[in-house]
């Protein structure tokens, strides 16, 4: 009796699945394993939040007063991102949906939105980046405050 063709699709995708498996438990333990691993994680998001505070200097922002050009920027970005999306490049995706909320009217709606559109992980690295950005702001005017500068308070 010759096998059916949906019986041979199943052993087949049985053994894909147990394959995938086997292959996402082998480098777990690789990388679980490696000595250095918490060091190349801890110089990793090291890495990240320098990078977060100079992209925030870097960040050629629109003048907020020409609404043309503020949603042409908001469109721009937007666009960004979907297309890092659309290439599996997380981190540009991240960088260019947080300036694109930096300049949104209302920001709480848009995170609606992109909790609803982004893969999970993308939206929780959406969150962590605009957290980061926050905090690195509130660092600088808190510098600007003490050392008597008020040149970006005006």
């Amino acid at each position: 009796m010759m096998p059916s063709y949906g019986h041979v699709a199943t052993i087949a995708a049985g053994i894909a699945g147990v394959t995938f498996l086997g292959y996402c438990i082998y480098f777990d333990r690789k990388r679980r394993s490696d000595p250095l691993f918490k060091q190349k994680l801890r110089e990793r998001r090291a890495n990240a939040k320098k990078n977060v505070g100079k992209s925030s200097s870097d960040l050629n922002l629109p003048d907020m007063k020409d609404q043309e050009a503020v949603q042409k920027f908001f469109l721009e970005e937007v666009q960004k991102g979907e297309e890092y999306l659309g290439q599996n490049d997380f981190d540009n995706c991240v960088k260019h949906l947080t300036n694109a909320i930096a300049v949104c009217g209302q920001p709480q709606q848009l995170l609606n939105v992109f909790k609803q559109t982004l893969p999970p992980n993308v939206f929780q690295m959406l969150i962590q980046n605009l957290a980061l950005l926050g905090s690195v702001q509130m660092q600088q005017m808190q510098k600007a405050a003490t050392s008597g500068d008020t040149d970006g308070l005006d």
